[in-house]
């Protein structure tokens, strides 16, 4: 499915079930909150991201351990799944999405086009690592795509 189709079926199933989703994003810079905001409707379900850039943003709007950022580094498994707790919480969503990574310029050893996404609900979180590095925008894009089919193939399977 294209990323038009993926936010078209989350939006679909996001109205049928009376639900909400937000994001929090990173190195996505807020695409990911652009792409579900294309399709008209979009605020029957859509209640708003954030772009936290900098570590001290994740901690202190996301509730991202530091302890966590030190040990696993920002652009990791345990992070990009409290950034989803996070914004379910900080939106009061049913469900949230989210982005940490590398897009260019990789760091500590982490090489560029690593990028770490989650989708699910506070209770149920999901996430995978892309580490492809085709440069920095499409590697923005591939992040945004991943997690978009990601959250619409695993809602199929909700109730």
């Amino acid at each position: 499915m294209t990323k038009q189709d993926n936010c078209i079926a989350i939006q679909r199933w996001m109205v049928e079930h009376g639900k909400t989703v937000s994001t929090a994003e990173s190195c996505t810079s807020g695409r990911i909150a652009a792409s579900l905001t294309q399709i008209s409707g979009a605020s029957d379900y859509f209640q708003g991201g954030i772009v936290c850039y900098q570590d001290e943003l994740k901690v202190r709007f996301l509730g991202v351990n530091p302890d966590d950022i030190r040990q696993f580094d920002v652009v990791s498994q345990p992070v990009v799944e409290q950034m989803v707790r996070g914004a379910c919480q900080l939106f009061h969503t049913d469900f949230a999405m989210a982005s940490t990574g590398y897009a260019g310029g990789g760091m500590n050893g982490i090489p560029d086009g690593t990028i770490w996404v989650g989708w699910g609900s506070a209770n149920d979180v999901h996430s995978l690592v892309i580490c492809k590095d085709n440069g920095r925008e499409v590697n923005t894009e591939n992040a945004v795509e991943t997690v978009l089919s990601s959250m619409a193939d695993w809602l199929v399977h909700q109730k």
